[in-house]
């Protein structure tokens, strides 16, 4: 079976491409390497909806090494490779459907594709597949042994979902492991938005204010290496304890009403809906940069932008601009994830990490054969067992606690 691709011709430059991101996810070579011996998910269909990247093909390898018929199908519109996609389907066979720029109509016609296999097993990036299931194909559930959840957007659906009694299988939130969050959350997204920001834009961080919205590990990366580049950071939350947090770090808090005055360039990590919106628009100054790298194209509310400007000038593949009264606003990437629609995503030995962990959660989920329904954290010795990989691939080691020392962590005798 073949998928639906944009051209197999690009295969070739895709295969180079999962290759390059190959090499710089050793942690994730070791699994492939081991899964492929002792075959774990031998005879099980596996679906995935995920960003379609060159770390997530070494993933789809990895797993299909383990024995499982992959289908894989992207989670946003946007952020496809099509060379990527056409070298996973036509040179690793593992049907793809997946096209840069599908419309919504499309996408959601990929997702039906891959619930007509009958997946025992599914991988979520947003949790469209997993609520596609709940919502139209309940009688395919009982067939279902669990799935994983890779972002923050996705475990919020998926835990208002169990907290309803709706959910009738048993998840894995991946996004909420240590060894995804503190990492991919904070390093990668910090980077790769960035990246797609300059790449979008070309324009310099240094002397600029950045607004961050949204304080969670997204967040804090992306404040940290804009502040690291030279720009005056402003975050605003909803959180206290985050608000007290970012400020303590040394950034200025206040709401994005008074920050929309002062902002150069604005980017929403929040997972939630209507984060700027018509107010904010009309108090930003000309020229203001406005980004999102929330999974869901909901936290620029772009309905409102329209209604006060009306349609906007396309300036190149990612930049629109909207023209307000003389002033001008310009949106990336449609509103989409910047980092993925305009760059390339996270760093290959990022994902090492975040891939890894998803690979050994669809592992263990096999293993405990009958979960109930629920969201499940990963049990922390896999994740400890992932970090010793990864350090180990980066030269590194690190001290082991003594018997005594065992001893008296365990003790509640030892005192002053």
């Amino acid at each position: 079976m073949q998928g639906e691709i944009k051209d197999p011709a690009l295969a070739a430059a895709g295969k180079r491409r999962i290759e390059w991101a190959n090499r710089d996810m050793p942690v994730l070579r070791q699994i492939r390497e081991r899964f492929e011996k002792e075959q774990p998910f031998a005879s099980k269909t596996l679906a995935a909806v995920l960003h379609v990247t060159a770390e997530t093909a070494n993933l789809m390898r990895a797993l299909k090494a383990g024995g499982a018929n992959v289908f894989l199908a992207a989670s946003n519109p946007l952020s496809t490779q099509d060379d990527v996609a056409a070298a996973l389907d036509r040179e690793y066979g593992i049907p793809t459907f997946a096209i840069k720029g599908e419309s919504r109509e499309t996408f959601f016609s990929h997702i039906e594709k891959l619930i007509e296999q009958k997946p025992q097993l599914t991988m979520d990036d947003g949790a469209d597949l997993v609520s596609t299931l709940h919502k139209d194909h309940q009688d395919l559930l009982p067939n279902v042994l669990g799935g994983t959840e890779e972002t923050t957007t996705g475990v919020i659906r998926l835990r208002a979902m169990h907290k309803d009694g709706a959910l009738k299988m048993p998840i894995v939130a991946v996004n909420d492991a240590k060894t995804k969050n503190l990492f991919d959350n904070r390093y990668g997204t910090g980077q790769s938005t960035l990246e797609g920001i300059i790449r979008a834009t070309g324009v310099l961080i240094a002397g600029k204010t950045v607004v961050v919205a949204g304080y969670g590990w997204c967040g804090k990366g992306l404040a940290m290496r804009a502040k690291g580049m030279g720009a005056g950071v402003i975050v605003t939350e909803v959180d206290p304890i985050k608000a007290i947090e970012a400020a303590m770090d040394g950034y200025y808090v206040t709401t994005m009403e008074q920050a929309a005055t002062v902002g150069d360039v604005f980017c929403t990590v929040t997972g939630n809906t209507d984060v700027i919106v018509e107010k904010h628009f009309k108090l930003m100054k000309d020229g203001a940069i406005v980004c999102n790298a929330g999974h869901f194209d909901v936290e620029i509310n772009l309905n409102d932008l329209k209604r006060i400007s009306g349609e906007p000038k396309r300036i190149n593949d990612d930049v629109e601009e909207y023209a307000l009264g003389g002033r001008h606003i310009y949106v990336l990437a449609e509103g989409r994830l910047v980092n993925l629609a305009a760059a390339e995503g996270h760093p290959a030995s990022v994902m090492d990490m975040s891939f890894a962990t998803q690979a050994l959660a669809t592992e263990w989920l096999v293993k405990q054969n009958g979960l109930q329904p629920g969201v499940y954290m990963l049990p922390n010795e896999l994740e400890e067992g992932i970090a010793r990989l990864k350090l180990a691939s980066m030269g590194l080691s690190i001290d082991a606690l003594t018997e005594k020392q065992k001893k008296y962590l365990d003790s509640w005798h030892e005192g002053t």
